[in-house]
């Protein structure tokens, strides 16, 4: 490891399990969950998809968390360096720390974004200008989308300048916290609505004809997708933590809070969606254009409308000052900066770079697949398509062969602590079954992507 870096550098611990737990779901829970999870189950059959979702969760992000959770508390490292800490660089392992840079970097591209994009929608309904307000008309406005972005990535890499607990733990606990009762206080509203049972129906009853492998392979990546595994994020939060808990019960605990989020941002929107007869398939809109419309039609809707976006604004802000940190860290190992100097430099860079997505429906026009395709679908592609599956086969590869980290080593940490343990009889299922299935369904994917 660097020596500089390491040894002008103590690392960083978190105050209290709560702070890693509130942490590592604010990282899953986000965007992916309140903004394209129920886009995706719109356009892939609703319950159809929830099913093979969560069937995901537990046979590949459950194992492949807790691989990556293991890795970074045994390394105490970024990704950069916490593969070359365990195992020799000749093996080529650190090429992984490298792609876990790529993928966070080209995910915050969009990310920091769509969070400038709720945060413009919660300001709209806050003052009551929202009767012009539209999701076209926002993501065609450069002034609008470069103000939010900026104010987007401000925020997110002041709060970075501080110390880990003084900053982002103890921002992540209130946001969680808040995030948690308005999305229970909102589902409460929306199930009351006349459609209510319809869109329920639509949403938690599976309809098996509509499952195809294509369904499969959204229904993974949006799983790898919302947990942000296999880019190193997660081990982040892994390496801040002592060895109290074993890691496969603290991956479970992450994962249950990930997908209950999901589960009732699905739950707000679909009732409204059959109450209003608006339509379930109407892609990255689906959030802004159905609840905008739904507030705009109901009874204080200003104020209903204002909840509903303040925790979509703490659902965004999670995973951004989540995978900040992930650059920040990896920046900071390879640099030596402290945490002000990074931010600076991490916050000046991921503007520009977002600036392609910003600009992309208005100055920066760029079709990289299929008509209709944009800089967010291009930055899309190389994270969920790409970076998260491969990053997770590393991962199961790493820990369970001798030519990586091995069994014995993974076992040994993940099983430090109290809590659920690792058993023998999973190691198949860890070297082989994870990496196979997640390799088929990965080049499926390429193979049925909609280039052109």
């Amino acid at each position: 490891m660097n020596g500089k870096s390491n040894g002008s550098n103590k690392r960083e611990r978190l105050g209290s399990r709560l702070g890693f737990i509130m942490l590592s779901a604010g990282c899953a829970i986000g965007c992916g969950n309140v903004w394209k999870f129920p886009w995706m189950c719109g356009e892939f059959g609703g319950g159809s998809f929830v099913f093979i979702y969560i069937i995901c969760l537990l046979i590949l992000g459950l194992p492949v968390l807790t691989m990556e959770f293991s890795v970074g508390r045994a390394a105490q490292a970024s990704p950069m360096n916490m593969f070359r800490k365990l195992r020799e660089p000749k093996r080529g392992w650190s090429l992984i720390g490298i792609i876990s840079l790529l993928g966070s970097v080209s995910l915050m591209a969009f990310y920091t974004v769509v969070a400038g994009w709720i945060l413009n929608y919660f300001c709209h309904f806050l003052i009551g200008q929202t009767e012009q307000l539209t999701f076209s008309g926002m993501i065609t406005s450069p002034v609008e989308n470069v103000i939010y972005l900026l104010v987007t990535i401000v925020l997110a890499f002041t709060i970075l300048s501080f110390s880990l607990k003084d900053g982002l733990e103890r921002i992540t606990k209130v946001m969680m916290t808040a995030l948690l009762v308005l999305m229970m206080i909102i589902l409460l509203h929306s199930i009351s609505l006349s459609g209510a049972k319809d869109g329920l129906l639509f949403y938690l009853i599976p309809d098996f004809s509509k499952i195809s492998i294509g369904t499969i392979v959204k229904a993974m990546n949006q799983a790898f997708f919302t947990l942000s595994i296999g880019m190193g994020c997660m081990a982040i939060f892994g390496s801040y933590i002592g060895k109290d808990r074993s890691l496969l019960g603290e991956a479970g605990t992450v994962i249950v809070l990930d997908t209950a989020v999901a589960l009732l941002a699905g739950g707000i929107i679909f009732p409204a969606c059959f109450t209003y007869g608006l339509k379930v398939t109407d892609g990255p809109g689906l959030l802004f254009n159905t609840m905008a419309d739904v507030f705009n039609h109901m009874a204080g809707g200003r104020w209903w409308g204002t909840l509903f976006f303040l925790f979509m604004v703490f659902a965004a802000f999670s995973t951004v000052l989540a995978v900040c940190e992930n650059i920040l860290a990896m920046m900071r190992e390879m640099f030596g900066w402290d945490r002000k100097k990074g931010s600076l430099i991490c916050g000046i860079v991921i503007f520009f770079l977002s600036l392609t997505t910003a600009l992309g429906y208005s100055v920066f026009h760029f079709q990289p697949f299929a008509e209709g395709s944009s800089w967010l679908d291009f930055w899309d592609f190389i994270v969920s398509t790409n970076v998260l599956p491969l990053g997770s086969i590393a991962y199961s590869l790493f820990c369970c062969n001798r030519f990586g980290w091995g069994w014995d080593h993974f076992v040994a940490e993940a099983n430090s602590g109290v809590g659920l343990k690792v058993k023998p009889w999973m190691k198949p299922l860890f070297r082989y079954v994870i990496p196979i299935i997640i390799l088929f369904l990965y080049v499926y994917g390429l193979m049925t992507f909609k280039w052109r």
